[in-house]
């Protein structure tokens, strides 16, 4: 009792030197990789404009549709390798050892960076290409997901759990100001494909930190082989759980409709009328928001009414979506935008402690999998979504119809799910 009745260290997950290796290592990886992402969206931007390679189809130049769409079909390059292999990857992950697994994965993420580098730079790339390494980066991350996420808990005691997925959280936002800062400096200076071979070596610092843990780990459950009844045990645990099932069901609404990153550069330059340098600082923002109400969060020492937070943090997600898609000041996008980011990390934090601490550890990857299929599955789809109903009704359209629908969502499945309306801190109330 004595333990839980002194005050918690800010920042006491860094203490432990293998989580706070992995961390490091992960911001500065995070940080290329959303270089890349921002880089690849106006790749195929510029593209499809014919901007930077004069391309038709049937003998006509391609308009600002076709490229909404070939923006939105990112998401569907992104989503089938997840839903392929994402639970694949959190079998593995709870079957084997995660940093050998880690490894792995952050070897294979580093080739096809570098392919994609490769290519681009020598002039070589296509539409084609760029889809085809961007589904190969996103088939590492179906197996990189679950371990990683898996492993935390093994990196820190579990009265620290907290504060570590809170530190993930703000790495995560981190990486977002700066990675999309960067690429857009480096995209009005330098070559396109510099951006995707500074994410290849980005790679190599979680493989450094990966080989220089003192964590040598077993696996979590006992390898009975590949099974479907392995599969089927990780599927039952989540959808029993009403509280986990509840939470990636309003992620995966969220993130469906109300995910429009993918449409920046629609929005910068159609509806704000800006350059690409402005582009960039856009996407500064959502990061930012998310940074902000993070940093707040990590110096609370809990959060009342869990439940009801998260919610609320939704709704205040769909909201400023909806508004955003009909802001023409720059000003107002960029707060609006933000405000994006700091809903969602609120509720990121909730639902990330939430599951942690309600999974076994022989289970965690198996019930990562299956919310990598919702958290991930949620923006890649909606951005495909997104691009259809922009190419076909505008983009303001499709933003705030997002936006709307994510409003109306929440409220459902706050009446369809009372158990997670009703969450306090650690516990069902079923009242």
């Amino acid at each position: 009792m004595s333990t839980q009745q002194t005050p918690q260290p800010r920042l006491v997950a860094l203490r432990y030197r293998d989580f706070r290796l992995l961390w490091i290592g992960q911001l500065l990886s995070i940080i290329g990789s959303q270089m890349q992402i921002t880089a690849v969206n106006w790749h195929i931007y510029e593209i499809l404009r014919g901007n930077v390679y004069p391309i038709s189809l049937l003998g006509h130049k391609v308009d600002l549709g076709a490229a909404a769409l070939g923006l939105g079909t990112l998401g569907l390059v992104r989503v089938i390798p997840i839903v392929l292999f994402a639970l694949l990857g959190g079998l593995l992950a709870d079957t084997q050892d995660r940093r050998k697994l880690l490894i792995w994965t952050q070897i294979a993420s580093a080739i096809f960076a570098g392919l994609l580098a490769a290519f681009t730079l020598a002039g070589r790339d296509s539409l084609l290409i760029i889809y085809l390494l961007t589904a190969a980066g996103a088939a590492a991350g179906a197996f990189d997901g679950p371990a990683r996420q898996s492993l935390v808990p093994n990196l820190v005691p579990r009265a620290y759990l907290t504060n570590a997925v809170s530190l993930n959280t703000l790495l995560f936002e981190f990486g977002t100001i700066l990675g999309p800062a960067i690429a857009g400096v480096m995209l009005g200076s330098f070559h396109i494909g510099l951006i995707y071979a500074v994410n290849a070596l980005s790679f190599l610092t979680v493989l450094a930190a990966l080989l220089l843990m003192h964590y040598r780990g077993r696996p979590a459950a006992a390898n009975t082989g590949l099974g479907w009844h392995m599969l089927i045990e990780g599927l039952r645990f989540t959808y029993g759980s009403r509280i986990i099932w509840s939470t990636m069901l309003l992620d995966f609404f969220a993130t469906f409709f109300s995910s429009a990153r993918t449409m920046l550069p629609l929005v910068a330059g159609q509806l704000l009328g800006i350059s690409v340098q402005g582009y960039g600082l856009l996407s500064t923002a959502q990061p930012l928001g998310a940074l902000l109400a993070g940093a707040i969060l990590s110096l609370r020492k809990d959060i009342h009414r869990q439940g009801v937070v998260l919610l609320v943090s939704v709704a205040i997600y769909g909201l400023a979506t909806a508004l955003f898609g009909v802001s023409t000041i720059f000003a107002f996008s960029y707060f609006l935008y933000a405000l994006t980011g700091a809903g969602d990390t609120v509720s990121t934090v909730i639902r990330g402690t939430i599951r942690q601490i309600m999974t076994p550890d022989h289970l965690r990857g198996r019930m990562t999998s299956v919310n990598m299929m919702f958290f991930m599955g949620g923006p890649q789809l909606g951005e495909l979504e997104a691009g259809l109903v922009a190419a076909t009704l505008g983009v303001s359209f499709s933003i705030v119809s997002g936006g709307i629908a994510t409003l109306l969502l929440t409220a459902w499945v706050a009446w369809q799910y009372p158990h997670l309306r009703n969450y306090i801190n650690g516990s069902e109330d079923t009242n």
